[in-house]
């Protein structure tokens, strides 16, 4: 059943309100500091606005904990079932490019030409950047000013669920079963779920994080990480000879010896790679990060092995030098868990449907909150949230997608309440 004009309407005006609302908020987490929860307190500035929200939207229980969780409960519509569903979306934004002092930006009407920025005359997304550009043509593209990124990811999906919230207090018409929100700091450090209370959520869960509409994802990477230190011997360069080792150009040397081709600038789709996070040191002592990541578990292995022989290379080929290699595994592939509750991903992808979007399933390149949930007994499916290009500040996000993913909502809670 489509939703009427009106509610539609309403839905439209609340997501976008709301959303540019929250992108102003600095809410970056703290990659230095994520062994804290949460990484930044600035975080807190952003959960306290939706605990306000949510109150004066009249959900139960809203409770903002002392790790900057936001829980609440949404009661079921007389007549619904009695199956609970949660929805989660994260407050942080990355740290890969600034977002403080946010300003958004809007092309109305948009023709097709590259996006420009006003604070960034040099920055342009082009079709060749973003080709979805193309299916927004005569939309209103929202982007930040050039300075920072937008902050979609994932302020829009907070803007969406809320939105769909406000949606059923104006029109109690709409059906609904008990909705459970959950609201997580530091998804972007890979905590989001570090100190989550899993008794404040149902069974099953959704997170709004995804990208173009009608995404709808329940397979992630298998993620593992990767420290290598590199210890060296310094000597003055000046009688150095058959004498130094020098932790940071080995270390680059070391880079150089990996396959090019396996990394984030040159796979799709379900390809893995390697990639480097960061890269420091000195004569004595150097460091490389990196992430490895693929679908499957033996092909991971694969690329852990070969770093491990790649160290065993190095240590032979330099007599003397050191190297300690840690791997660390992040997250599982969700779809362990998920391949057991296909009627939570039919039920999202009818959703999708009824909100007259075509459904495209695929796999995230990547992880959510979701993933974790999964591996911790809540089946949890990612549904998009609209944004593209995030993590730069290229990023944007189509008025209309504000509106696909909040009705999705609403379908989708419509969906649960009839079991």
């Amino acid at each position: 059943m489509s939703l009427s004009p009106e509610i539609r309407d309403f839905l439209q005006e609340e997501a976008l309100t709301r959303f540019l609302r929250y992108v102003k908020v600095h809410t970056m987490s703290d990659e230095s500091k994520a062994g804290t929860t949460p990484s930044s307190d600035r975080q807190f500035d952003l959960q306290r606005i939706l605990e306000a929200e949510l109150n004066e939207l009249g959900l139960k229980d809203v409770d903002l904990d002392e790790h900057c969780y936001l829980y609440a409960t949404l009661p079921a519509s007389p007549g619904a079932g009695s199956t609970p569903i949660g929805l989660a979306a994260h407050v942080d934004t990355s740290g890969a490019v600034s977002g403080e002092n946010v300003k958004p930006f809007f092309r109305e009407n948009y023709d097709g030409s590259p996006l420009s920025f006003p604070d960034d005359p040099e920055l342009k997304v082009t079709l060749e950047d973003s080709p979805e550009l193309k299916n927004f043509i005569g939309d209103t593209i929202i982007s930040a000013s050039g300075q920072t990124l937008l902050g979609a990811d994932d302020k829009s999906g907070i803007a969406e669920i809320i939105a769909a919230l406000a949606a059923f207090k104006k029109f109690p018409e709409l059906k609904h079963g008990e909705i459970r929100i959950c609201f997580t700091p530091d998804e972007e450090i890979g905590m989001g779920t570090a100190k989550i209370n899993t008794d404040k959520l149902p069974k099953f869960c959704y997170t709004l994080d995804g990208g173009e509409p009608g995404e709808l994802e329940a397979e992630c990477f298998d993620a593992w990480g990767a420290e290598i230190k590199f210890k060296g011997i310094s000597v003055h360069p000046g009688f150095a000879k058959n004498k130094m080792i020098n932790a940071a150009t080995t270390a680059a040397r070391f880079l150089a010896a990996m396959p090019d081709y396996e990394t984030p600038e040159h796979t799709e789709l379900r390809e893995g790679f390697f990639h480097v996070t960061s890269i420091s040191g000195s004569e004595e002592e150097a460091l490389i990060k990196m992430i490895v990541r693929d679908f499957e578990v033996p092909k991971n292995q694969k690329r852990m092995d070969y770093l491990t022989k790649l160290v065993e290379y190095f240590e032979v080929r330099y007599p003397g030098l050191k190297i300690d290699l840690e791997f660390k595994h992040q997250y599982e592939n969700m779809w362990v868990v998920m391949e057991k509750y296909p009627e939570s991903v039919e039920l999202a992808s009818k959703a999708i449907e009824m909100a007259g979007i075509e459904v495209h399933q695929k796999a995230i390149r990547g992880g959510t909150d979701g993933s974790k949930l999964s591996l911790m007994g809540h089946p949890t499916p990612n549904i998009f949230a609209g944004g593209m290009l995030f993590h730069s500040r290229k990023e944007w996000i189509a008025k209309s997608a504000l509106l696909n993913a909040a009705e999705t909502v609403v379908h989708l809670a419509a969906l649960w309440a009839e079991k």
